[in-house]
């Protein structure tokens, strides 16, 4: 009951210096609506950059070709094109927990059909493509391992070539031309967007790894090779198999290795990684303010008791304890600066969703650091209030009451 009576005390004191205690609130208010505004933007910039790094597949391992040294010359990342079909081969035979495997040739060319033409990605890929990828067929169906070992002519567009090439519809069954060389239409890929590098990925033409070999770019090695692990916590046991595979197959030692292999879960941490830097370093600078928000509150608090010397005398004199004078002076501090985290609270939300809505950004808004908030502006008011709570119950009531 005295806890209530001490709130209820520390309320009217408050209410008697409105404006005083609005401003002395302001700080916390700025404080936490900046963090809870920071780091919900921060927080929706990593959310999407995870989101297309998952675009990109489950458990997807990535073999790029590395480098080389060959009579004198050397080369870096990705100067010579090491990688080819039997490696591709070997892996889906030899290693275990391995769902797919895609060889994969990239080229870009101009596609021609219905008498418009457009420049685009050519790629050539298994039929593990989609399933490795996560990406579903819209219209028609993948090409088939016969399509592969055949070199067929056929091909799956993306939405953005089927959009320019065939704006009226009806693209399964039709005919494109790639360097002169009829492809005929047996699928189209669903949208998906731009990728993590800011790519458009429907903005791609998909035919057999074969056909642009042989047919398109007439090169014998390959630019690159994806896998698909069966689980996420195979997929380092899997990664390992590969690099030990590959090493024996090039007859190269692991300090020589003339390729790169690399996992989802290594490019999601690098991409990843910026997003978080710069969440923290938001959050820290407007952290800032909220320490110079308690510092406001101190500052008032202590003026606060000069201020009401005499009435703590009088508390003092007819029977109050020192314990009861710091309670209702800690009581005020945490009153104000919880109320200024609740309406920062408030203006953070509402500042995050209206940049969101004037930008685009995405922005994440967490429960976590809502509470964290709360929590952290309420503790602020305590630890800067119990100096100036501290100092008004060790007033000596004679002198407090001789005060002027």
């Amino acid at each position: 009951m005295r806890v209530v009576n001490t709130i209820k005390v520390a309320l009217r004191a408050l209410r008697r210096n409105k404006m005083r205690s609005i401003l002395t609130a302001l700080g916390i208010i700025i404080g936490v609506g900046a963090v809870i505004a920071m780091v919900s933007i921060g927080n929706g910039a990593k959310a999407q950059v995870e989101a297309q790094v998952a675009s990109l597949g489950e458990n997807v391992i990535t073999i790029f070709p590395g480098s080389f040294t060959a009579g004198g010359m050397r080369g870096g990342w990705g100067s010579m094109s090491t990688l080819t079909i039997e490696d591709a081969d070997a892996i889906k035979r030899e290693v275990a927990d391995v769902l797919g495997v895609t060889p994969e040739m990239r080229d870009r060319a101009q596609v021609l059909a219905n008498g418009l033409n457009w420049n685009t990605q050519i790629m050539g890929e298994s039929p593990d493509y989609p399933m490795i990828r996560s990406w579903k067929v819209a219209d028609g169906a993948m090409f088939s391992d016969q399509d592969v070992r055949s070199v067929g002519k056929v091909a799956v567009i993306g939405k953005t070539v089927a959009d320019q090439l065939f704006s009226d519809g009806g693209v399964v069954g039709q005919t494109i031309r790639i360097r002169n060389i009829p492809f005929k239409v047996v699928g189209v890929l669903a949208a998906k967007g731009f990728n993590l590098f800011g790519q458009d990925q429907d903005d791609t033409v998909v035919i057999p790894y074969t056909s642009h070999m042989k047919r398109v770019s007439r090169r014998t090695n390959i630019n690159s090779i994806l896998v698909q692990a069966a689980t996420a916590g195979v997929i380092d046991r899997v990664q390992q198999d590969i690099t030990d595979l590959l090493l024996q197959r090039h007859k190269r030692s692991s300090g020589d290795a003339d390729f790169t292999v690399r996992n989802q879960v290594e490019l999601a941490q690098a991409a990843t990684a910026t997003s978080k830097t710069m969440t923290v370093l938001l959050g820290a600078i407007a952290g800032v303010s909220l320490i110079v928000g308690g510092i406001g509150i101190m500052n008032i608090m202590l003026v606060s008791v000069t201020e009401r010397t005499r009435e703590i005398g009088i508390r003092l004199a007819v029977g109050a304890h020192g314990r009861d004078v710091l309670l209702q002076f800690l009581i005020e501090a945490v009153i104000l600066s919880s109320l200024g985290g609740v309406i920062g609270i408030l203006i953070g939300i509402g500042a995050s969703e209206l940049v969101s809505l004037r930008t685009g950004w995405p922005v994440l808004i967490s429960p976590a650091s809502v509470a964290v908030a709360v929590v952290f502006s309420a503790a602020v008011g305590m630890f800067f209030g119990y100096y100036p709570a501290r100092k008004a119950a060790r007033l000596d009531p004679i002198d407090a009451l001789r005060y002027e």
